[in-house]
Order: structure tokens, then sequence, then C-alpha cells
């Protein structure tokens, strides 16, 4: 099997992987469609507001995995010679996962921002900046109660600290690697152009109780 078929095979198994719509599924689950309520996100802060906060801590979990697992059995197959040791193919398969969740084949492309699912393939390739970025995450949300601010701050977090982590020869990655998070970051930017417009101007949702 050649280089192209080998990161061919790694980026259509990744990325149904990542197609797969968790959100929607555990909103089926209680009877709820949450592309029609709340913001019509399938990601687990909209499970949350539309479903119930327990149904949201596995959505995000799930979502996570998606992009964790994918990588982590990239990493198993290299180190035991059953694919070649290549970096590319590791980001392949953290890549492909966040393409599924945002484009979903199976809900017609239409998904959500990857922003867990980007969590996860990050805890993979580099834990010390997948930590430092959910600690950031988190320490934004309960400062501001902005889940897009929070998503955002970490996204422009993690890449940095890979860098610095670099620097001080902590837990060193590829330089293709450490492009890739910048890409991610800008990605996930992007995919929060929305939110930032909101954030502007006061109108942006601050996450709490669903009001009845």
């Amino acid at each position: 099997m050649n280089y192209i078929l080998y990161a061919a095979v790694i980026f259509l198994a990744s990325y149904l992987v990542g197609s797969i719509p968790w959100g929607l599924l555990i909103g089926k689950l209680y009877g709820k469609d949450v592309r029609k309520e709340g913001s019509g996100n399938i990601g687990a802060t909209n499970v949350t507001r539309v479903v119930g906060p327990v149904q949201g801590k596995i959505c995000f979990f799930l979502d996570f995995m998606k992009g964790f697992l994918p990588v982590l059995a990239v990493i198993i197959l290299e180190a035991r010679g059953f694919i070649p040791n290549h970096s590319s193919f590791r980001i392949i398969a953290m890549v492909a996962p966040v393409v599924g969740h945002m484009f979903p084949i199976f809900l017609k492309f239409k998904g959500g921002k990857g922003i867990s699912t980007a969590a996860g393939g990050i805890l993979a390739l580099s834990p010390p900046a997948c930590i430092g970025g959910l600690i950031i995450w988190a320490a934004a949300f309960l400062a501001f109660r902005y889940v897009s601010l929070a998503s955002i701050l970490a996204a422009i977090a993690v890449p940095v600290l890979a860098t610095v982590f670099n620097y001080f020869n902590w837990w060193v990655l590829p330089v293709p690697v450490q492009v890739l998070l910048y890409i991610l970051g800008l990605a996930a930017i992007l995919r929060h152009l929305s939110n930032i417009k909101r954030l502007l101007n006061g109108t942006e949702n601050r996450f709490g109780p669903k009001k009845s």
C-alpha cells in the first residue's frame, strides 16, 4: 500500500468518524431536533440548552472522542509497524474528523463548529497544549459565561502554547503539526465570526438555564 492510499484510507475513516452527529442523535433520543431549537447547532452547548446538562456533557465527550480516537489509532498503528511512521498521517487523522464534524456527510454537509472534536485531536498530539487550552477555556467561561468567547480564546491559546512548549523542549512537535494547530485556530475563529459580531455589539447569549 503506497503513501497516497494510506493517506486516503486514514482520511476517509477519520472523516466518517467525525461525521457522526452525536448531538442530533442524542436529541432524537429525547424527542428533540437540536437543529430546530436553540442556536440550531449540533454541538454540546446547544444540546445542553435544548435537552439538558447531562446530555450536553455526554455530547461533548463523544464529540471530543471523535477527534481523539483517530489520531490515537494512527499513533498505535505506526508504533506497531502496520503503517509507516509519518507525521502527515497524524495530521490527516486530526483534520479529517474536524472536517467531518463541520461538514458531515450524514447531514448534507451542515454540521457544527468542531471545537470539541479539534480538542480531542490536539490532546492526542500535544496533551500539554490541549490541557492548557482547556484551562483557558474554563477560566474564560467561568469569568464571562460566553461559550463562544471561551472557545475563541482557547483556539488562539493552543497553538501559542504548543510553540512555547516546543521552544523549551517540553513537548516537541514537528513543524507541520505546529502549522496545523495555527490553521485550526484560524478556522475556529472564522467559524465564530457571527459570534464575534454579537459579542462586539452585546447581543451574544450568555450560557445559562434555558428560559421557559
